[in-house]
């Protein structure tokens, strides 16, 4: 009985880590024009914060700027936001607490931001970092456009 317990258990947390989560998505149009990582205007900078990671695919983790929801994150999916110059405050849900870093923008400059899904006591975690130009945009090309919220 004991064995059944530990197995069904262990079932469900790989479905919970490999499951599908799914969020509102952009026209392939919009996504496609995004991808040709066009310099921002020059008086903002543009930011792409994307969720490419295997672990945690059935879970959604909120990512917000300044404190305000941007919208959720799913497996393979990114958000692009025109930013004003200056310093941001760039957040995600995660277990125990939001996991915040910041951002200074330059104006006329695009950034990168990905979001990371860690094994957590009871849910996943996440954290973000910037990459580089070269590395967010190969990971895009495996994302889609979410719709910001």
């Amino acid at each position: 009985m004991y064995a059944r317990i530990k197995l069904f258990a262990a079932a469900l947390c790989l479905a919970i880590l490999t499951g599908c989560a799914s969020v509102p998505m952009e026209s392939p149009e919009a996504d496609a024009a995004l991808k040709t990582f066009a310099a921002p205007p020059a008086d903002q900078a543009g930011l792409y914060i994307y969720r490419d990671s295997f672990a945690g695919q059935g879970l959604k983790k909120t990512v917000t700027l300044d404190g305000k929801k941007i919208g959720e994150t799913a497996n393979r999916v990114y958000f692009h936001q025109l930013i004003t110059p200056g310093l941001h405050k760039l957040g995600t849900e995660s277990e125990f607490s939001d996991n915040v870093i910041d951002l200074m923008a330059v104006a006329g400059k695009n950034y990168y931001v990905r979001q990371s899904i860690k094994v957590g006591v009871f849910v996943g975690g996440a954290k973000l970092a910037v990459v580089p130009e070269d590395v967010g945009q190969a990971h895009l090309q495996k994302c889609t456009l979410a719709t910001s919220q």
